[in-house]
């Protein structure tokens, strides 16, 4: 069988571009994680040559694994055009009009799927995650900032302008705290991790605390509890309005804020039932897969890139780890 590479030696690359950091894996042909890291997205002065000299890295350690790369998928967060692979705007990565699918391309030699985070967190949740089944839900990564995958009959909707689902720029309390876009009183702005950082800082006179120190010390300083509920009421306003906009039969909450668990979901199903007065509201779920959602939506987009099979199931949650492995060499 020499120079044939069996099918248990494929594998596709999977990268998640974050506003802070950058998560890679190599992804095997069952939807183990054969491999991962995460490096700060921040820590080069290009972030166009970072992604790509991630990407020819993580290439070569797969290789190194004895695994050959099929595809690799790439998600960011901001405007992005699946068709033709480019970001045309990324505000916390200083990206604007950049042919990554090109350029990715033409430094790996692979097929190349380029898409956007939230919405491909959208395509893991719904083949092996917590809207499994579902044609119609909504799935909301709270991190740096917030965004949707707003999947209707089956399809992660992107819209007219590939800016679909940008929902943490719903005015959620007008006239309230400026937001950076520019307007005021952004969903973004009281209930993202950064937002609920910037917030607590603001109340207590400075301070490095971000969104886990906050949830912890809900109990007894009452900053955090009025930052913690100011988050958790404007959030169950926007899923007030988006429910009787897209009547989804469940809203998945990812990211570093739904690992909080009950001490964040209740207080958000609470606001939600609050604001529906005449209908039942949608379960309000923990996502399955948490801030590696996105990451495990990029192999799946890689292997639908290079022709492969998903199947339901398919990189379920058990395989894959919860946190970053060992820095690639």
């Amino acid at each position: 069988m020499s120079g044939v590479t069996q099918p248990e030696d494929h594998c596709v690359l999977a990268v998640d571009v974050g506003g802070t950091t950058i998560k890679a894996a190599v992804v095997g042909e069952g939807g183990c994680f054969l491999s991962s890291l995460t490096v700060p997205s921040q820590a080069d002065d290009d972030p166009v040559m970072a992604i790509r000299s991630l990407c020819r890295q993580l290439r070569e350690h797969a290789l190194s694994l004895g695994s050959t790369p099929v595809a690799i998928g790439v998600v960011t967060p901001g405007l992005v055009d699946e068709r033709d692979g480019v970001v045309r705007y990324a505000a916390n990565l200083r990206l604007r009009d950049v042919p990554l699918r090109a350029l990715i391309s033409g430094d790996l030699g692979l097929p190349v799927a380029i898409g956007h985070d939230a919405r491909a967190a959208g395509v893991a949740e719904a083949t092996a995650g917590a809207a499994v089944g579902l044609d119609n839900f909504l799935l909301l990564p709270l991190g740096t900032g917030i965004a949707a995958a707003v999947v209707v009959d089956g399809v992660p909707l992107a819209g007219a302008t590939r800016a679909a689902g940008e929902v943490g720029h719903m005015p959620v309390y007008p006239g309230g705290e400026p937001c950076s876009c520019g307007q005021r009183g952004c969903l973004e702005v009281y209930a993202s991790a950064g937002g609920m950082a910037r917030r607590y800082a603001r109340r207590v006179g400075g301070s490095a605390w971000d969104s886990h120190a906050i949830a912890d010390a809900v109990a007894t300083d009452p900053d955090a509890r009025a930052v913690w509920s100011d988050a958790t009421q404007a959030l169950g306003t926007a899923l007030a309005t988006l429910t009787l906009a897209l009547d989804p039969a469940r809203v998945v909450l990812g990211g570093g804020l739904a690992e909080a668990g009950e001490l964040f979901l209740d207080p958000v199903r609470e606001a939600l039932r609050g604001a529906l007065a005449w209908r039942t509201p949608p379960p309000v779920l923990r996502s399955a897969f948490g801030a590696q959602a996105a990451q495990v939506g990029a192999a799946i987009m890689a292997r639908r890139k290079a022709g492969l099979s998903v199947p339901d199931g398919w990189g379920a949650p058990d395989l894959v780890p919860s946190a970053a492995g060992e820095p690639l060499h």
